[in-house]
């Protein structure tokens, strides 16, 4: 369970975090809590799954690389091999199952362009699967912000 402190973190830290020599002092400093206090208040929360992720939000695009979402016909007997297969590729940043007849799907990203058409190549000869490539036409952005 969280508590007011892990809430005034939450809410506090999705709208930026420092650019600094020492971020996390300074992030740690606003919220009237001594670094190491908000250092293992972050790592409790993803341990216990409140948080799945806590880090930058890179656009790759900008820096000269590329993002595609893909989608993949998973055979359900052979769900696990698959997924650790695709799992197994660096460029692959999340999947997920839907209940779809593409029924996993995934993003790759890369500092190479190239690389994402390498990639999804690789796990169609891994897998023997057909991989469906969605890349991104245009670009919205929300700011989504959800307060604990």
């Amino acid at each position: 369970m969280i508590d007011a402190s892990d809430r005034k973190i939450i809410n506090s830290l999705q709208g930026g975090f420092p650019v600094c020599d020492e971020p996390f002092a300074e992030a740690a400093k606003a919220l009237d809590l001594g670094e190491d206090e908000l250092l293992t208040r972050i790592a409790n929360l993803r341990e216990s799954g409140v948080l799945s992720r806590f880090g930058p939000m890179y656009n790759a695009e900008a820096m000269g690389g590329a993002f595609c979402l893909c989608a993949v016909a998973v055979p359900e007997a052979r769900m696990e091999a698959v997924v650790e297969q695709i799992n197994a590729h660096a460029e692959v940043a999340h999947n997920y199952e839907r209940a779809h007849e593409l029924n996993i799907w995934f993003v790759l990203g890369s500092d190479d362009p190239a690389r994402i058409d390498a990639v999804i190549g690789e796990i169609e000869s891994e897998t023997g699967l057909d991989v469906y490539a969605f890349p991104k036409e245009h670009e919205f952005f929300i700011g989504l912000k959800v307060d604990a």
